[in-house]
């Protein structure tokens, strides 16, 4: 198997059986994002607790991609600080600006390595981006996380 068959799997395991999946509560703030160009959409909800990331819960429609990595950015924020949060989020974006010529670290992104190959797509990294741009608007309307985004 390629890298870049292994990294198909790892989208389309998130997108089948996604983490996160299914709105919670209690939470702090919640935020609702459209790509009007694809029509996907992302219902997103954060806890912050103490400065840190205590759940993230979502809802949406659309495209494997948009989907599969609001899945991967449940894993990769909960638990962690809003800070080390979004530098996730900012390596997740940059990687996404690339134009697929940004070596991802794994260490930082784990299974958000495998949207390496969607940065070569345009139209595709808005979908990518969808889930994370929901995070930053949620937690952006916690009264923690509102001096952070």
């Amino acid at each position: 198997m390629n890298l870049e068959s292994m990294y198909q799997e790892i989208i389309l395991d998130h997108y089948k059986n996604p983490h996160g999946r299914g709105l919670r509560d209690p939470y702090d703030a919640e935020s609702f994002q459209v790509n009007p160009t694809c029509g996907d959409e992302v219902t997103l909800r954060v806890k912050v607790t103490d400065g840190k990331i205590a759940d993230v819960s979502y809802d949406g429609q659309g495209c494997s991609i948009s989907q599969a990595a609001t899945s991967v950015l449940t894993d990769l924020v909960t638990g962690h600080t809003v800070d080390e949060a979004f530098t996730t989020m900012d390596a997740f974006v940059e990687l996404m600006q690339g134009k697929g010529k940004i070596e991802p670290d794994e260490d930082v992104l784990e299974d958000g390595i495998a949207f390496a190959g969607v940065a070569k797509y345009p139209a595709r990294v808005k979908c990518a981006l969808l889930g994370w741009m929901a995070f930053k608007d949620a937690v952006s309307r916690t009264t923690t996380g509102a001096e952070k985004a």
